[in-house]
């Protein structure tokens, strides 16, 4: 059965209520987990980003105070851990540096390392070492970059992904999944940032083994990601026609005569 993650990233604004919600909505439609974004933003925030002034719900902040603002500390993360314990939903973050990753240990044996940072040189391995489940995502990514990840910290499950929020479907290559599943004999998922749900589902059939898309409580609220994440009802539809699509693909090659069949055989054969 394919498991499924409903990227929270950071669509709560920095809100546990929202948060909560968006955990009620992923538990109640049927997904696996739910995944957050851990950073350190004064690590991760470039120097030169970091006084840029910004329009928030909040006021003109900084770049780096307004990715303060939004970011969850150990409160938060308590709360959350059990609330979704309560739930009975799974809950991890995709890692940002190698202080979330030692944050993050003391919640869940499974992170993620998002597109962006595939091509670091310490935080894959280093989250390889701490986490017994490793996912990467291959998004804005060259080849010789992937296969360099794969090799350094041999990831559990390899997603492919499109970067552009929204991806455009002509750009979303989804053949690719057939080579990495080929090249490198592992866990292959689909991390989605298109609109609509047609082409998730078509990886359905691909044998895809994760699928994750972007979820939020409603398109138009203020935040970059948003316009590429799916509400509540269309969750609920992902899950499914996800699980449909499973149970109609079947596990046998060749015709059988189902027992549903037989007794239409009989009135039209005789």
């Amino acid at each position: 059965m394919i498991k499924t993650i409903a990227e929270i990233g950071i669509n709560h604004n920095g809100d546990v209520n929202v948060a909560k919600k968006l955990i009620d909505a992923a538990h109640i439609a049927g997904f696996d987990y739910v995944k957050f974004q851990k950073r350190n933003p004064d690590i991760c925030v470039p120097e030169h980003q970091k006084n840029k002034m910004r329009q928030t719900p909040w006021g003109e902040l900084t770049y780096i105070d307004y990715k303060h603002r939004i970011e969850f500390g150990k409160q938060a993360y308590d709360e959350i851990d059990k609330y979704c314990k309560e739930k009975g939903i799974g809950w991890f973050a995709s890692v940002w540096d190698n202080d979330s990753v030692n944050f993050m240990t003391q919640y869940t044996d499974i992170a993620k390392i998002p597109s962006a940072l595939i091509t670091d040189k310490e935080l894959p391995i280093y989250a390889r070492e701490e986490f017994n489940q490793l996912i990467i995502s291959t998004g804005m990514s060259t080849e010789e970059e992937i296969e360099t990840c794969i090799a350094q910290c041999n990831p559990d499950v390899v997603m492919h992904t499109n970067s552009t929020y929204p991806s455009p479907i002509n750009e979303l290559n989804l053949n690719y999944i057939n080579w990495l599943k080929t090249k490198y004999g592992k866990e292959v998922g689909y991390s989605g940032h298109e609109y609509g749900l047609v082409t998730t589902f078509a990886t359905v059939p691909m044998g895809v083994t994760w699928i994750e898309r972007h979820v939020t409580l409603d398109r138009t609220m203020w935040g970059s990601d948003h316009l590429a994440s799916i509400e509540p009802a269309g969750m609920m539809k992902l899950i499914k026609g996800i699980r449909d699509i499973e149970n109609a693909m079947g596990s046998i090659s060749s015709r059988v005569l189902m027992d549903s069949e037989l007794s239409k055989r009989k009135t039209l054969r005789g």
